[in-house]
């Protein structure tokens, strides 16, 4: 059975996910889904924002061997669609349907073990691509009369690149670490962690709303869903192992253009009091003042930086390029003192380990974000957007609607698409044994 990679047995393609009547109410839901992604693939005048490894595959399904002679091959192979929320009042449903396909995948064995190399892609012949044939067909991600052969031809590259996005891997087609140990995880491992999703994921699919946003921790990934199509997807960078993103339920209320930063009392322990004893001019060169409990401004010569006697002043970062939130903060109650923001550091946004903060939320093209969020709030329009972050000034705009936020930690599920996917349980939340790639691994 390949439900699991997405597409459907004969005897699903008669009976639907939920019966007949349920899967004539899902393939009018994708109907009307495609046509509202058609009306709203630009975000207020712009490009609405797709996750890159998304992107990839549907930019080569037009194009070359993936776009022809793949499909050929591989029509019963269902691609992810971008337009399918993560999050929505079926995913519950759906993930369930995929542990019953997973149940028979471990009953009859599971997959096949890729053995170690240090690198497989397009036009090698490797006797471990016959391993590694056997095990993208068993999960779904190639067609099964495509075994049986030592060549990585661009069928085998095509499901390599499927089999990497549905794992939130960079999908580039090529077997490296990253992959091999993704898809060396047992098939009854999966399982499990499938079955662990839906516990968190019936808690979390009532009562959504039509318009709301969702940042899943463990993919790095944010969702501007809006009536049950992901209207705009951004790649994001969240909190470390040690220092982790929290579950949030909660409603976005403004967003700060050109915002200053005080500088958590967590942050001034951990990172700035050390930073200060070996680079004594690090608040100057990075804008950041010190203030006593009467507000008066302190130079960093007067606080003894050998001591916790920092913790006890407050630091404040000036708006600008330079500032750790970019030009722009999406505020919401919490009581963790967390935020979705910009961040100068866009180039952490290509790596595949993307767990770097202090708990907040770093997100990427998040003007994109911030036009669809105040699409609805009267007097700011793009333009009145763009103006407001080149004028360097502190301005805040109150959004008329708040919008629902939740942050979840979702490791595994099936969105409406049929597509199941798998992200590394980073905070070992799941107790299954840790992440299959290590904290300590950057890619």
């Amino acid at each position: 059975m390949r439900f699991l990679a997405g597409s459907r047995s004969m005897n699903d393609s008669k009976r639907g996910f939920f019966g007949a009547a349920a899967d004539r109410r899902w393939f009018l839901r994708r109907l009307a889904g495609a046509a509202a992604l058609t009306a709203g693939s630009t975000v207020a005048g712009k490009k609405a924002t797709a996750d890159p490894a998304l992107d990839a595959l549907f930019d080569d399904r037009g194009h070359g061997d993936f776009g022809q002679s793949f499909d050929e091959r591989s029509r019963t192979i269902r691609m992810p669609e971008r337009a399918a929320p993560m999050l929505s009042p079926h995913t519950a449903e759906l993930t369930q349907e995929a542990v019953a396909a997973y149940d028979t995948i471990v009953a009859r064995g599971g997959w096949p073990q890729v053995p170690p190399v240090d690198e497989l892609r397009l036009g090698m012949r490797h006797p471990s691509v016959v391993d590694l044939r056997n095990r993208l067909a068993v999960s779904g991600d190639l067609d099964p009369h495509a075994v049986g052969n030592d060549t990585y031809d661009s069928y085998v590259e095509a499901a390599v690149r499927r089999f990497q996005t549905r794992h939130g891997l960079d999908a580039d087609g090529v077997v490296r670490q990253a992959t091999l140990l993704a898809m060396n995880v047992p098939a009854q491992a999966r399982r499990d962690q499938l079955k662990i999703n839906i516990g968190r994921l019936k808690t979390l699919t009532g009562n959504l709303g039509p318009r709301y946003v969702v940042c899943n921790i463990p993919a790095a990934r944010i969702e501007a869903i809006e009536h049950d199509v992901a209207v705009s997807r951004h790649t994001a960078v969240v909190g470390k192992p040690d220092r982790a993103s929290p579950d949030i339920n909660s409603k976005i209320v403004e967003i700060n253009f050109n915002p200053y930063w005080t500088v958590p009392v967590s942050i001034v322990r951990k990172d700035l009091i050390p930073l200060m004893q070996k680079e004594p001019d690090y608040l100057t060169r990075y804008h950041i003042r010190i203030f006593d409990r009467k507000h008066d401004e302190l130079q960093p010569s007067q606080i003894n930086w050998y001591s916790d006697d920092a913790v006890d002043y407050m630091f404040k970062q000036d708006p600008g390029s330079f500032n750790s939130l970019g030009s722009i903060r999406i505020s919401f109650p919490s009581p963790y003192g967390v935020y979705m923001h910009d961040t100068p550091l866009k180039n952490l946004f290509g790596d595949n380990f993307r767990f770097h903060s202090s708990g907040c939320v770093r997100v990427q093209n998040v003007r994109q974000l911030v036009y669809w969020l105040l699409d609805e709030t009267k007097g700011w329009s793009p333009q009145k957007i763009d103006e407001s972050i080149e004028s360097g000034e502190q301005i805040n705009a109150r959004l008329v609607k708040p919008v629902p936020l939740h942050w979840v930690y979702v490791t595994a599920w099936s969105a409406s698409d049929g597509v199941v996917q798998f992200r590394e349980d980073i905070y070992s939340r799941d107790g299954l044994g840790g992440p299959a790639i290590p904290a300590t691994t950057k890619l």
